[in-house]
């Protein structure tokens, strides 16, 4: 295979990728990604030490060890735009030579685990619980770009979905899966669902302030008495089907995790966010820090 062109990969003078601002060796193999740079160091204040601290536009990351476990937590800022940036640049950090612009003969996978924050659509997950994804299915046209995607995505769920939805369904919509392993040991006695992932908060959320939204009331009513097999749609954000498309096309190893700040159909919001948040922190470190690659 013949070298990456310095405009396919970019590499800084520093020797960085280019977005993420790291180099090879300052990225852990188990990777933590927030939205909010501010949420970066809450989560690293529980590290037993930080080795790094990097920062590039909204990409944040602090490095460190937490018992046995050597730990990246890295802000990707909103959308799966940006998750197709640094899901791409943390496999190349990983898997390419930056001496030779070439794949690396023998690849690793990263544990990747996405703690974000998330609205819930089923009455019974109020403000302040925590719902792993099953699933991400994504209501944007990121998958439609990777061909290769085919290979990964869980085409029963978009079969089903599309049966259910018809004329409601949106114009694209892509479905995959988190690595069981991970939903089993970091998730055990959580609820668990199927996330929508979408591209926007207001419109693309069934959300109409001065602007009308195209999903409907119909849409959110199928939305609530959707089923595949087990699992039911639980929640609504904005990265999870991109982390878990380009995470499992490129062979890592992805999960979320997401505490609900609002309730979509009661109405009710969290009446504190930094608890909330710490309280999903808290229960991913403590699984994190017994993981047995």
């Amino acid at each position: 295979m013949k070298a990456f062109a310095p405009s396919e990969l970019i590499i800084t003078p520093e020797g960085c990728i280019y977005h993420l601002n790291l180099k090879p060796e300052e990225l852990a193999p188990i990777v933590i990604t927030v939205g909010d740079p501010a949420r970066v160091p809450m989560v690293s204040r529980y590290f037993d030490q930080i080795e790094v601290k990097k920062q590039k536009r909204e990409f944040l990351t602090h490095t460190g060890r937490l018992g046995k476990q050597r730990i990246s937590v890295l802000s990707t800022g909103i959308g799966t735009d940006n998750i197709d940036i640094v899901l791409n640049e943390l496999d190349a950090l990983t898997n390419i030579s930056f001496a030779e612009r070439r794949p690396k003969k023998e690849t690793r996978a990263l544990i990747i685990i996405r703690l974000g924050t998330s609205g819930a659509l089923q009455e019974d997950l109020p403000p302040d619980s925590i719902v792993a994804s099953s699933h991400g299915l994504g209501l944007d046209s990121l998958a439609a770009f990777y061909p290769d995607s085919k290979a990964i995505r869980e085409r029963a769920l978009e079969d089903a979905f599309l049966e259910e939805f018809e004329e409601d369904a949106p114009p694209y919509f892509y479905a995959s899966a988190a690595d069981e392993s991970l939903l089993i040991r970091l998730a055990e006695n959580l609820p668990k669902g199927i996330t929508l992932t979408s591209p926007g908060f207001y419109g693309p959320q069934g959300r109409s302030l001065r602007l009308n939204s195209a999903l409907t009331e119909v849409f959110f009513e199928k939305v609530c008495y959707f089923q595949f097999g087990e699992s039911r749609i639980t929640n609504f954000e904005m990265e999870t089907s991109a982390i878990y498309t380009l995470a499992r096309m490129l062979g890592h190893r992805p999960l979320s995790l997401n505490v609900i700040l609002a309730n979509r159909l009661t109405g009710a919001f969290t009446r504190n966010y930094e608890q909330a948040i710490d309280r999903l922190i808290r229960h991913a470190l403590e699984r994190i820090e017994q993981i047995d690659k």
